[in-house]
């Protein structure tokens, strides 16, 4: 059995950029950036920062477009996927990059980081949000099936 899973939690470095492929489908990519800290051998504090590509397909590609922003935290789970094309200079690149199946917002509705829209938005009528929730948004979509699409918390219900 083959295992294909990553899960990182990590910080945007920019705007997820949105397109739509010339079939229709709407794919979104951006970068998160991830942090390691410790400490060396001499007592020292290292750290290194990690900047993974990411890509989502569909109502996931549009949910990142209208709700992340560069400096938003969050938790992303996906597969990893190379792929290979040869340039204009005829030299074979590579980019290797997570697609991401699920993302769940980790700043607080309001906070520094989360974006500016999303702050000035009004709860839903009769919904009061709580002090301490969090956003999720968690989509899962299986592979090669377009029409099948999961949704635990429906966009319209966010709080903010």
């Amino acid at each position: 059995m083959d295992l294909n899973k990553a899960m990182i939690i990590g910080r945007l470095t920019q705007d997820p950029e949105v397109r739509t492929t010339p079939t229709g489908q709407t794919v979104a990519s951006f970068s998160v950036a991830t942090n390691l800290v410790w400490t060396d051998q001499s007592g020292q504090k290292q750290e290194k920062v990690e900047f993974h590509n990411v890509v989502a397909w569909r109502r996931l590609a549009e949910i990142c477009g209208q709700y992340l922003r560069k400096g938003a935290k969050i938790y992303l789970e996906g597969r990893i996927q190379t792929r290979d094309w040869v340039g204009q200079d005829n030299v074979k690149r590579y980019r290797t990059e997570i697609i991401a199946d699920n993302m769940i917002m980790l700043d607080r509705a309001g906070a520094v980081n989360s974006s500016p829209a999303s702050r000035n938005m009004a709860p839903m009528p009769d919904e009061q949000p709580s002090a301490n929730s969090e956003p999720v948004i968690n989509i899962d979509e299986p592979a090669g099936d377009d029409d099948v699409v999961e949704e635990d918390i429906k966009v319209e219900n966010i709080p903010f």
